[in-house]
This record gives C-alpha cells, sequence and structure tokens, in this order.
C-alpha cells in the first residue's frame, strides 16, 4: 500500500505539472528571431493604453535588419534588432507629408514606442508588442504583390533622408510582364524590368518630353535616377522601398500600393 504522504507528494505534482502545461500553452508566445521576421507584415487588431485615431492602424514589417512602420500618415523606417526578448529599434527615418494633427501625432507616439525597447512575443501570426505604457497586438498580413500593383509615390530618397512634397504622389509604377509603366509625375513612358527577390534592373526608359513645372521636373529626374539599371528593393505591407547608390550618397523612392 502507497502511504497517504505520497500519494498527496503525487497529486501535488501532478497540479503542478498541469498548471505548467497550462502557461505554455497560454498563447502568450515567445521572442522571434530576425530571420522569422523576415519578410513579414503586420496590422493592428488591437491596442490597449493609447486610444488611435478612428478608422487608423498600425502597420509593421520587418526585414532582416530593417524595420518599417505607419500610423496612419507617414512612412518611418529603421535598423532593429531583438535581445532577450525585446525590440530595439535605432532612430527611425520619417516621410514629411503633412496630415491632420491627430494623426501626426500617432504617428510621433509609434516612433517613440518602438524605439522605447519594448517587449516583443511571436505566437503563430499574431505579434504582440508591449511597452512601458502601451500594448500593440498585430496579426500576419500577406505583403502586396510587387507584379501588377499600382505604386503610388509616398517619398523621394536622398542620402537616408526620406522627403515628401505635394507633386511626390504624381509618380506612379506599374510592372506587368516583365515591363514597367512609369509615370514621372512630369512625363510617362516604360522600361524593361529583370526582378529577384530582393533586387530590380531597369533597362532605359523611354518617355514622352512634355515640358512640366520646375517641381514636376524635379521629381522626375530623382524618378528617372533611381529607376536606372539594378535597384535593391523591400516591401512592408503595402510600402515598397527603393534603394541604389548615387554619385553623392543612397538615393531611393518610396511607394504605397494603390
Amino acid at each position: 500500500m502507497i502511504p497517504r504522504t505520497a500519494l498527496a507528494l503525487v497529486a501535488l505534482s501532478a497540479l503542478a505539472l498541469a498548471a505548467c502545461g497550462s502557461d505554455s500553452d497560454s498563447g502568450s508566445g515567445s521572442a522571434p528571431t530576425a530571420d522569422e521576421l523576415a519578410g513579414q507584415a503586420f496590422v493592428s487588431t488591437d491596442v490597449t493604453g493609447y486610444d488611435l485615431v478612428a478608422d487608423s492602424k498600425i502597420e509593421i514589417g520587418f526585414e532582416a535588419d530593417s524595420i518599417g512602420a505607419r500610423a496612419g500618415c507617414n512612412s518611418m523606417s529603421g535598423g532593429y534588432s531583438i535581445t532577450d526578448g525585446t525590440l530595439e529599434v535605432s532612430a527611425m527615418a520619417s516621410t514629411m507629408m503633412a496630415c491632420d494633427d491627430a494623426l501626426m501625432a500617432q504617428d510621433t507616439w509609434l516612433s517613440e514606442f518602438l524605439t522605447s525597447s519594448p517587449e516583443i512575443a511571436l505566437d503563430g501570426e499574431t505579434l504582440t508588442l508591449t511597452g512601458s505604457d502601451a500594448t500593440i497586438t498585430l496579426d500576419t498580413v500577406q505583403p502586396t504583390p510587387l507584379e501588377g500593383t499600382t505604386w503610388v509615390g509616398s517619398g523621394t530618397v536622398a542620402n537616408e533622408a526620406i522627403t515628401v512634397s505635394a507633386v511626390v504622389p504624381e509618380a506612379t509604377m506599374t510592372i506587368t510582364d516583365g515591363q514597367a509603366q512609369i509615370n514621372t509625375g512630369c512625363n510617362t513612358g516604360s522600361a524593361s524590368v529583370e526582378i529577384t527577390d530582393t533586387t530590380m534592373t531597369f533597362g532605359p526608359m523611354a518617355l514622352t518630353r512634355m515640358a512640366c513645372a520646375p517641381d514636376l521636373t524635379e521629381l522626375e529626374t530623382s524618378v528617372v535616377l533611381v529607376l536606372d539599371g539594378e535597384v535593391t528593393y523591400e516591401i512592408n505591407g503595402d510600402t515598397l522601398s527603393i534603394r541604389k547608390d548615387g554619385a553623392d550618397g543612397e538615393i531611393g523612392l518610396e511607394f504605397t500600393a494603390q
């Protein structure tokens, strides 16, 4: 016969094991690696501790060593790493588009949140970021396909600074069957393009030759300089970032899916 004391210890052990199993199945997730996040995009499903502007959402996308985010107005990006379950984001570059005061304040809040070393956990397709005053819960979304999408300009890039002016959305690009149909903001035309997972290589661009206002001509100059030869690209959610080395440093373009 087993002593009652032994039976009690067995029962307590069983309860302890059950409790441990409950904790492991709680759905809280664990800290992901950069490799697990690379190429993934997420959109917010719940935010506690901060009241989002009505009809707005948080969008976050990851590459191997960079993070992109939007909070309803501007696009922002920066380098990141994950250390001991904490998301470490460097100072973020941002487009400079003017929006409602509430949305611009939300941009500032998100940038400060992401650079405040929040805890990060991934549970299946759900990503949770927990800061000192707020928690953002996001679900996976499929990145917008590069081909067949109309991409609308959202910023020009020079030396890592992203600039938006009132004319930037005039620039558009659509890629179909190895051809890029391009509106530079001034003229329209096309170029052949070869695509890999990380690069696009543009052939010579054939354009109309209409004279335009100075700001549109300046935009066209940026578009033509970038979409020439080999460029690198990333898609975070519905944001397309294109970069290449220019004569005076890095240049590039930012697009948003229409």
